[in-house]
């Protein structure tokens, strides 16, 4: 009987440090097999998951004995926090492990909607030469949105500032005369429609939650102002997948890129297929070598610590 599980992939370097202190079963192919995820938990201590492992009532059920579930990440909707807190089960996300990540994903997928340039390989292996359909734009001057203004998005716009973006966010947790807009030279907006219609490039970081999903519906992406781009690493449900096709395929939005859907993996019958200037992602903007690196010895750790306490 294992006294940690692993159910999603995680860096080896610290599975094998894992394994220096605990019986450890690490099978990533546990996440598609609740039945035997069930059965591998009778017993232990600890689990680590990422996103898709749902941490709720079954699964807590057959899992009398947990003390601590690690999240290599940073969003825990796919855990019950509350049904853990009830039964004394620490919950560890890796917060501000995969920051870096997240954030140059984000300048990437901007710069790349904004120049226009991402789908030019059709073309140009069939023979053509499409220089004026590719004259793309410049990210300079332009402005960008932030939705919350937490770690990452303060990562965003730091690289922001070296591209010569003016950057406003809107996040009600901050209040606006805190001295991190100032220090950042980052605008508070005075509502989430005030900062939709006045932002050519809109990133979005907030957690899903029942206050925001659909936080960003057809309503709001229609206040937003022609040709502009919508970036979501956040988490799907908090921008709508339908709406957002529909503004892209309609021409209103100029571009997108999704790193998260409400049903993943995305069915192969999605609102996107077959939408214009969609740069579509699994899941994948906080995921680079070096975070799942930071994230899974971050979390070993945090694990190591909570099973060692209550040993």
């Amino acid at each position: 009987m294992s006294e940690l599980v692993i159910s999603e992939f995680m860096d080896e370097a610290s599975v094998a440090a894992l394994r220096q202190r605990f019986h450890v079963l690490y099978d990533p192919a546990l996440v598609e097999d609740r039945p035997r995820l069930s059965r591998a938990l009778q017993g232990a201590r600890g689990l680590i998951v990422r996103n898709r492992t749902q941490v709720r009532d079954e699964l807590l059920a057959a899992a009398q004995n947990l003390k601590v579930i690690g999240r290599l990440g940073v969003g825990l909707d796919n855990i019950d926090v509350e049904a853990c807190r009830a039964r004394g089960i620490r919950v560890v996300p890796a917060t501000g492990a995969n920051n870096i990540a997240v954030a140059e994903y984000v300048i990437a997928a901007m710069l790349m909607l904004v120049r226009g340039v991402f789908d030019a390989n059709g073309a140009m292996l069939a023979g053509e030469w499409p220089r004026g359909r590719l004259m793309g734009g410049e990210v300079h001057g332009r402005s960008l949105g932030l939705v919350g203004f937490g770690g990452i998005a303060r990562a965003v716009a730091r690289r922001a500032q070296a591209l010569g973006l003016r950057i406003h966010a809107f996040d009600p947790a901050l209040a606006p005369d805190a001295a991190l807009w100032r220090q950042l030279d980052v605008s508070p907006a005075a509502s989430l429609d005030e900062l939709l219609a006045h932002s050519d490039v809109v990133s979005v970081h907030v957690p899903l939650t029942g206050h925001t999903r659909h936080l960003i519906d057809a309503a709001r992406l229609a206040t937003m102002p022609k040709g502009a781009i919508r970036i979501n690493t956040a988490r799907g449900g908090v921008v709508d997948d339908q709406a957002l096709a529909r503004a892209l395929r309609d021409g209103h939005l100029g571009g997108a890129a999704v790193d998260v859907f409400e049903d993943e993996p995305l069915p192969a019958e999605s609102a996107y297929r077959d939408v214009p200037n969609v740069v579509l992602t699994p899941h994948i903007a906080g995921i680079t070598r070096e975070s799942n690196a930071r994230v899974s010895a971050m979390i070993a750790d945090a694990v190591t610590e909570a099973l060692e306490t209550n040993a």
